[in-house]
C-alpha cells in the first residue's frame, strides 16, 4: 500500500509537470503563447509542494476524523486563514478583477455582497455550529429529526452546490493552464481533475487544511505587490487613478458609479440575499468549524477570515482599476494587437496580465502559480465536502445506519472523490465561456436557498419537524436550480434557446421565500407523534448549542 502511494504521488506530479511540455500550443481561439520559463518552473515547484505536503498528510490521516476534520486540532488563526483561502478563490482573483475592469463600481458592489455574510456566521452561527457539529452540516440539521430522510435531503442539496462552485474553479483552472503553456482548455481542465483527485484521496482535510494556509499567504502577499507595483505607476493616488481610468474606459464617468448591476432591482437584491446567506450555505465553509478545538476558536476562526478577506477584496479592487490603464490601453495583451478587442486567454485573465505588465514573466509565474494554488486547494475543499456527504451522511448513516467501520467510510469518501473529480471536469467543459465570478454568485444563491434557511431553523426554531426541513429543504433546492436553469445563463448561454423563461438572473429572492415558507406550513401542519418529540428535544439541542456541552473535542497530533 506504502509503494502504491509513493507511485500516485509520483504520476500526479509528472502529469502536470509533463503538461508544461505536452503539444504545441492552440491556435485561433488564442494568439500563441510564448514560453515562460519563469511560470512553468513555479508552476510546478507548486505542484512538487502539493504533493509534499499530500505525502505528509497522508501518514496522519487514519481516522474519520483526521480525513473530515483534520482530528479537530486547528488553531483560530489557522483556520481563519484556510477559511479565507476557501473564499479567495479562482472567482476573487480572476473573476472579480475582471469584473472590475469591465465593471468598475458595479466590481465593488458585487464584493461588498460576497462580504456581507460572515457576520452572520460570526454572530449568529460559529458557536453553535461547532458544539452541535462533527462532520457535516448535516449534522446539526439532523440533530433532533429524522436522519435518514433529512441527511440524504441535506446530503443532495450540498451536492448540488458543490457542483456549481467547482464549475467555477474548474473554468478558472483551465483558463489559467491554457494562458500559461497553450494548452488545449480540455487538456488542461483533466489535468486539473485528475491532480485534485490524487490530493483529496490521499491527503483528507490535513492536507486541504495547511494547503489552504499556504495559499492564502501566497495569495495575500502577491496580490498584495501586484497591486503595489500597479498603483505606484499613479503615485498611489487614487484621485489620479480615478481621472485617467474614467478618461479612457468606455463607461466614463460611470465607471464609478452603481451601473447596470443595480439596473434591475430585482436582480440586485436577489443577488445580494443570495451572496449573504449563501456564505451561511457553502458546505466546504461549513465544515471547517469542525475542524477547530472549540467555539470560541470557531467565533476566532470567522473574525480573522472577515479581516483577510476584506483585506483583499480592497486589493481586488486596487488591481481592477490599475488594469483598465496598464493592460487595457497595451495592445501586447490583445488578440491581433487590437486594443478593445478580446483578451488573450479570456476575458477572465486580466489579473495575469497586469501582473505581467508590472512585474514581468517573473510576477506572472508567481500569481500565476498562486492563482492555481488557488483554485486546487478550493477545489480539493469542495471534493472533501461533497465526498463526505456522500460517505458521511448518505452511506454511513442512511444506508449502512451507524454501523460502518471507519476504514469502510474513508473508502466510500475515496471513491466519492474519485466520481466528484470527472463531474468536475464534465462541468469545466460545459461551461467554459461563463464568467467565473457569476458562476459563483449561482452557487451562493442555491445555497441561500437549499441549505441556510433548514439550517438555521434547525438552531433557532423550536417548532421544526422533520417533515418541514423535508418540504423546506426540497422545495427550496428545486425551486433555485429550476430558476437557474430557466435564466438566461443557462436556458440560453449554455442550451441555446432564444429567449429565457425565467427573467431573472439570481434565484434566491423567489427560491428563499419559498423555503421558508414550506418548512413553516409543514411543520405547523405536523400533528405526529414524532413532531412533539422532536419540538421537546429542542431544549437538549439548544443547551449543547450554547455550552458546547457533549461536542466532540479535538484530537492529539
Amino acid at each position: 500500500m506504502r509503494r502504491l502511494t509513493h507511485l500516485v504521488h509520483a504520476l500526479g506530479l509528472f502529469v502536470f509537470c509533463a503538461m508544461a511540455y505536452a503539444g504545441p500550443p492552440v491556435e485561433g481561439a488564442m494568439e500563441k503563447q510564448s514560453t515562460n520559463w519563469h511560470a512553468i518552473i513555479m508552476f510546478c515547484i507548486f505542484v512538487a509542494l502539493s504533493m509534499g505536503i499530500t505525502y505528509w498528510a497522508s501518514s496522519r490521516t487514519k481516522t474519520t476524523s483526521d480525513f473530515y476534520t483534520a482530528g479537530g486540532g486547528i488553531t483560530g488563526l489557522q483556520n481563519g486563514l484556510a477559511i479565507a483561502g476557501d473564499y479567495m478563490s479562482a472567482a476573487t482573483l480572476l473573476g472579480l478583477t475582471a469584473l472590475v475592469y469591465g465593471k468598475g463600481f458595479d466590481g465593488y458592489l458585487y464584493m461588498l455582497s460576497f462580504f456581507a455574510g460572515w457576520p452572520i456566521i460570526l454572530f449568529l452561527m460559529a458557536e453553535r455550529l461547532r458544539n452541535l457539529g462533527r462532520f457535516t452540516f448535516s449534522d446539526i440539521t439532523a440533530f433532533r429529526l429524522d436522519q435518514g430522510k433529512v441527511r440524504t435531503m441535506a446530503a443532495i442539496s450540498s451536492l448540488v452546490v458543490v457542483c456549481f462552485y467547482l464549475i467555477a474553479q474548474m473554468v478558472g483552472a483551465g483558463q489559467l493552464i491554457k494562458l500559461l503553456f497553450g494548452l488545449d482548455y480540455n487538456i488542461a481542465i483533466f489535468g486539473v481533475g485528475i491532480l485534485m483527485m490524487v490530493y483529496v484521496t490521499l491527503g483528507g482535510m490535513v492536507a486541504t487544511t495547511w494547503v489552504q494556509i499556504i495559499k492564502a499567504c501566497m495569495l495575500l502577499s502577491g496580490g498584495t505587490l501586484a497591486m503595489l507595483l500597479a498603483f505606484s505607476q499613479f503615485g498611489f493616488s487614487f484621485h489620479t487613478l480615478m481621472e485617467k481610468a474614467t478618461a479612457v474606459h468606455t463607461l466614463g464617468f460611470k465607471l464609478m458609479t452603481p451601473g447596470g448591476l443595480l439596473s434591475n432591482p430585482i436582480n440586485a437584491i436577489s443577488l445580494g440575499l443570495g451572496l449573504m446567506f449563501g456564505t451561511a450555505g457553502l458546505p466546504h465553509i461549513l465544515m471547517r468549524f469542525f475542524t477547530v478545538t472549540d467555539a470560541k476558536e470557531a467565533r476566532k476562526s470567522v473574525l480573522y477570515a472577515s479581516g483577510f478577506v476584506a483585506y483583499f477584496f480592497n486589493v481586488i479592487f486596487l488591481m481592477g482599476l490599475c488594469a483598465i490603464l496598464i493592460v487595457g490601453q497595451n495592445p501586447e495583451f490583445f488578440e491581433g494587437g487590437t486594443v478593445g478587442g478580446k483578451l488573450i486567454g479570456g476575458g477572465n485573465m486580466v489579473a495575469m496580465h497586469l501582473a505581467k505588465a508590472v512585474g514581468g514573466d517573473m510576477l506572472l509565474g508567481f500569481m500565476a502559480a498562486v492563482a492555481f494554488a488557488t483554485i486546487l486547494a478550493v477545489v480539493s475543499g469542495l471534493a472533501l465536502a461533497g465526498a463526505s456527504a456522500i460517505s458521511h451522511d448518505i452511506y454511513a448513516r442512511v444506508i449502512k445506519k451507524g454501523t460502518a467501520s471507519e476504514a469502510s467510510e474513508i473508502r466510500a469518501s475515496k471513491i466519492a472523490t474519485i466520481c466528484l473529480g470527472f463531474v468536475a471536469i464534465i462541468l469545466g467543459i460545459l461551461f467554459e465561456k461563463q464568467n467565473v465570478a457569476f458562476m459563483v454568485g449561482l452557487a451562493f444563491g442555491v445555497a441561500a436557498a437549499a441549505n441556510f434557511p433548514v439550517l438555521i431553523l434547525s438552531m433557532f426554531w423550536k417548532g421544526l419537524t422533520t417533515r418541514g426541513a423535508l418540504f423546506g429543504g426540497y422545495g427550496g433546492l428545486l425551486s433555485a436550480v429550476a430558476f437557474v436553469v430557466l435564466s438566461k445563463s443557462v436556458w440560453v448561454d449554455v442550451l441555446g434557446y432564444k429567449e429565457a423563461l425565467f427573467p431573472f438572473t439570481q434565484p434566491a429572492l423567489f427560491a428563499m421565500p419559498i423555503a421558508f415558507l414550506l418548512a413553516y406550513i409543514f411543520s405547523k401542519s405536523d400533528s405526529s407523534a414524532r413532531a412533539k418529540s422532536e419540538i421537546s428535544a429542542f431544549d437538549d439541542q439548544y443547551i449543547r448549542g450554547q455550552t458546547g456541552f457533549g461536542a466532540s473535542g479535538a484530537s492529539k497530533h
